[in-house]
């Protein structure tokens, strides 16, 4: 005739494991488990009762922590905007709106929705394109002067900086206007 079929995954002529709860056969008493809850379910509880903690709610209104990460989302920019600046030779306008969003979606999201950051946030934006734009000359310049770009920048800021007072047009102001617009969209993305 047939052989009778064992539980899953135990081998023929298997006694049931003590605490498992799967091993026992029906109408045969299970063993606790140590789980004082096991077998208690909330009422409408689908699935077991649902999660089993609620997520974090994130840092907000920490005005302190938002002016921090701008001010480092703004370096960080700065220097990104400078080198691709520097290495393609131009300045992208693209780039100046990616630096101002990344410096107010970093201040809105960990500090909060505060107005305060959003201005914050796009005053050190323009400054932010401001160091790119010096910091993309200098990589130029450090190809014409056999120089590095580090030591072009800091032993000659000051050179740099009347160097971009004299080459600043139209364009160059309208790119730190951008960087500040794109900070206060990145504001408003985040919060």
């Amino acid at each position: 005739m047939s052989t009778p079929v064992p539980p899953p995954n135990q081998p023929y002529d298997a006694q049931p494991q003590p605490g498992n709860p799967y091993a026992g056969q029906p109408g045969q008493p299970v063993a606790p488990t140590g789980n004082p809850f096991a077998g208690q379910q909330p009422a409408g509880a689908p699935f077991g009762g649902g999660a089993p903690f609620a997520p974090l709610a994130p840092a907000r209104n920490n005005v302190g922590l938002g002016l921090l990460a701008a001010v480092a989302a703004a370096l960080v920019g700065a220097f990104l905007y400078g080198l691709i600046a520097g290495s393609i030779e131009r300045e992208v306008g693209y780039i100046a709106v990616g630096v101002g969003f990344l410096v107010g979606f970093a201040a809105s999201k960990v500090g909060g929705r505060n107005p305060v950051l959003t201005v914050v946030s796009a005053l050190l934006s323009i400054g932010a394109v401001y160091l790119g734009q010096i910091v993309g000359m200098s990589i130029i310049l450090s190809d014409l002067a056999d120089q590095s770009a580090s030591s072009i920048f800091f032993d000659h800021f000051g050179d740099l900086t009347d160097a971009w007072k004299q080459s600043a047009d139209f364009k160059t102001y309208l790119f730190l206007a951008i960087g500040a617009i794109g900070a206060i969209g990145g504001a408003r993305k985040a919060s």
